[in-house]
């Protein structure tokens, strides 16, 4: 089982295991920080990701700010990569298509599936949909990967 599974597995139940686990997770990358993610389920090939509405992340709207939600995509694809790839390959994003399709004016849960990634091939396309707490999907991104194999030491 791949690191980072492992650690998330080790920690998840036990009380504020999931939000320390996402603290740490975060740190990794200082502009995950201010959108406070809070992972709330992992396994291979799949994440779901909380982000609470704020006002340290609203626009002058008073809705979700549409780089806090890229920042929120970037996170789930990120995670979810790094927890399905094989042990022999690495990743790194290449680009971003994002759709705003609502205001986002609750809480929001990001999704990413990888279960029909072809981490053998060097571009992976990895999509992610934004819902707010009606279900109402508020944005999607389809992030691309440059998958290539882990240099031999």
């Amino acid at each position: 089982m791949n690191y980072l599974l492992k650690q998330y597995n080790k920690v998840k139940d036990y009380p504020f295991g999931k939000s320390l686990f996402s603290y740490m997770v975060s740190r990794r990358a200082p502009y995950f920080k201010g959108i406070r993610p809070q992972i709330e389920e992992l396994k291979p090939n799949f994440i779901k990701v909380n982000m609470r509405k704020r006002s340290a992340i609203h626009n002058h709207l008073q809705t979700v700010h549409a780089i806090a939600m890229c920042n929120l995509c970037e996170y789930a694809m990120g995670i979810c990569a790094e927890a399905s790839i094989p042990k022999h390959r690495r990743w790194i994003p290449m680009g971003m298509e994002v759709a705003y399709l609502k205001k986002a004016t609750t809480n929001l849960t990001a999704t990413c599936d990888l279960s029909t990634a072809d981490w053998e091939q060097s571009d992976v396309p990895c999509f992610v949909s934004v819902k707010d707490t009606k279900g109402v999907e508020v944005m999607t991104a389809t992030i691309k990967l440059r998958v290539t194999d882990k240099p031999v030491k």
